[in-house]
């Protein structure tokens, strides 16, 4: 059985930065892409960055860059997603996402809130 489980959400003043996580299980971990998506209330969900296998490859929406690190350590089956300098308009619920030969799978998502 497939599960995503992502943490570290929560309420950030605008400026701060938080470190969100995706544990990984049910599939072999070091052997898949994976990425972050987010979705803000009455919104499509859309891309955040996505991380090879290995990592030695990454790429961001245009909204992010600078700002965000996706990182992952395959021998914790997890994957990270630094986010410095939020901005209000990052608030949203983040996904964890991995595509396992055209079967997609979801994390419930954690909540991002950037307010002051």
């Amino acid at each position: 059985q497939v599960t995503l489980v992502e943490s570290g959400g929560g309420l950030v003043q605008p400026g701060g930065s938080l470190r969100l996580s995706c544990t990984a299980s049910g599939f072999t971990f070091s052997s898949n892409d994976m990425t972050w998506y987010r979705q803000a209330i009455g919104q499509e969900r859309e891309f955040v960055a996505r991380i090879t296998w290995n990592g030695g490859s990454t790429n961001y929406a245009d909204s992010v860059k600078g700002r965000f690190t996706i990182s992952r350590n395959n021998a914790k089956n997890t994957v990270y997603l630094q986010m410095n300098n939020l901005k209000p308009e990052d608030t949203a619920v983040y996904y964890c996402y991995v595509d396992l030969r055209g079967l997609r799978y979801w994390g419930k998502g954690t909540l991002v809130t950037v307010s002051s």
